[in-house]
């Protein structure tokens, strides 16, 4: 196959005056006079025929081909260094995974397990990284996720459910002793801040409906993005918090929440284990898969 393409070092150049859109910077980042990394993006451009920059008031900016450019390239030189750092790492033998999760879940439920898989698979590691929504894994530098739901991926996935969720409401010792009055029965319900996380806004009124409250404005209360910020609310006094027992059964058995009310939630979703199709028969990732499902099937959370 004959590449049609500019030299790596041309591409290289290119990204880096666009990321400061200064030949100056490029220059000192590079470690280049400024008059090289100029030839350098003149000949891009000639081989190109077409201008990646142009001078707006003495200002360097890009023009829309240069900035479409390198959007499509950086993603791509991105991959070859991390290609390149992985395969001096480990002399080509085990290798690396991969995986993006939500932050409180990797905090929580993965990392505390992951010695398990790093003892039985020493030359195998997981590399990890936090997304708060589903992502296209062509324009993405990961083998797998693990997203709640896990229904609108771009792109062909396999989606393989891991955990349930059954959602329980807590407070902090400090709110539940101020709010006492009302935290006695359901029917006081209406007096209580509700937590709320931003892309799970049908939870309250999910548990709601299950536990018979009714007259409540269940969408009501501060947003927060992530399930941690919601937790870490709670701890704080800031109101009431509907979270995954899975993910507070340290604060629940240290008093740092308490349950204020019996009974729980359990959501119709689940974590779910995603992944390209074309990756199900890479070896590293059958074995992360069979190692996962095996922990997600055990009932409590390992000791510290």
């Amino acid at each position: 196959m004959s590449w049609q393409l500019p030299s790596l070092t041309a591409l290289r150049t290119f990204e880096a005056a666009a990321r400061h859109l200064s030949f100056t910077r490029a220059a000192q980042e590079l470690n280049l006079t400024q008059s090289a990394v100029s030839r350098q993006i003149r000949q891009t451009e000639e081989y190109l025929g077409l201008m990646l920059f142009q001078r707006v008031k003495k200002r360097l900016v890009l023009t829309e081909a240069g900035r479409s450019y390198v959007e499509d390239i950086r993603a791509s030189l991105e991959q070859m260094q991390t290609a390149t750092v992985n395969l001096l790492a480990h002399k080509g033998k085990g290798g690396i995974i991969r995986l993006a999760t939500p932050p409180a879940f990797c905090a929580r439920w993965l990392i505390p397990r992951l010695a398990d898989f790093s003892t039985r698979f020493p030359n195998i590691f997981v590399n990890l990284s936090t997304r708060a929504h589903p992502f296209d894994f062509q324009s993405e530098p990961l083998d797998a996720a693990i997203y709640y739901g896990a229904n609108d991926w771009p792109g062909t996935v396999v989606t393989e459910p891991l955990v349930g969720e059954e959602l329980l409401v807590v407070c902090s010792q400090g709110y539940y002793h101020a709010h006492r009055e009302h935290l006695q029965s359901l029917t006081q319900f209406g007096h209580h801040v509700l937590l709320q996380q931003t892309s799970r806004q049908t939870c309250w009124p999910q548990w709601m409906q299950s536990h018979g409250v009714s007259g409540v404005n269940g969408i009501a209360g501060p947003r927060f993005e992530h399930l941690y910020m919601v937790l870490q609310a709670a701890v704080a006094g800031l109101g009431l918090g509907l979270l995954p027992r899975i993910l507070i059964e340290d604060e629940v058995a240290t008093g740092r929440l308490v349950v204020p009310f019996p009974g729980t939630f359990v959501s119709d979703d689940a974590y779910c284990l995603v992944f390209p199709e074309a990756k199900r028969n890479e070896s590293r990732l059958e074995l992360f898969r069979a190692w996962i499902h095996e922990e997600a099937r055990k009932p409590t959370a390992p000791s510290p």
